[in-house]
């Protein structure tokens, strides 16, 4: 009983499909991100400070949501409510979200070493 009224039993397959499929969604946006900063870094050349160091980030990244992607399309096919599937999927979404915290990590470090000095930043000695 929430508040006086009886709510519906909550249906966790429906729930988890549901937050599977928008992490796939931030996953696939996040992919063609960095294959934009990619074509940018190739495109700007091996003259550029960090070429290699941001290829291979960005490569690493790109590797990582892929595995990331497989993980997710896993999940979702796979039926929570069975239990004899729920500790396999507790250990498929733990790898998952440890895949997706590594993507971030990397990304962070793509984003401090992608960053031009410009306009304003130009100027500024760090």
């Amino acid at each position: 009983l929430l508040f006086g009224v009886s709510t519906p039993n909550l249906n966790m397959n429906l729930y988890a499909t549901k937050k599977t499929v928008a992490e796939g969604m931030l996953d696939i946006a996040l992919f063609l991100a960095n294959i934009t900063h990619m074509k940018t870094v190739i495109e700007q050349g091996a003259g550029y400070r960090y070429y290699a160091a941001v290829l291979t980030l960005i490569s690493f990244s790109l590797a990582l949501q892929i595995v990331a992607g497989v993980l997710i399309i896993i999940i979702a096919r796979r039926d929570l409510n069975e239990e004899a599937n729920q500790k396999r999927l507790d250990s498929l979404n733990n790898k998952a979200t440890l895949a997706i915290f590594l993507i971030f990590i990397t990304n962070i470090f793509i984003s401090v070493l992608g960053m031009e000095r410009t306009g304003l930043f130009a100027r500024m000695h760090f």
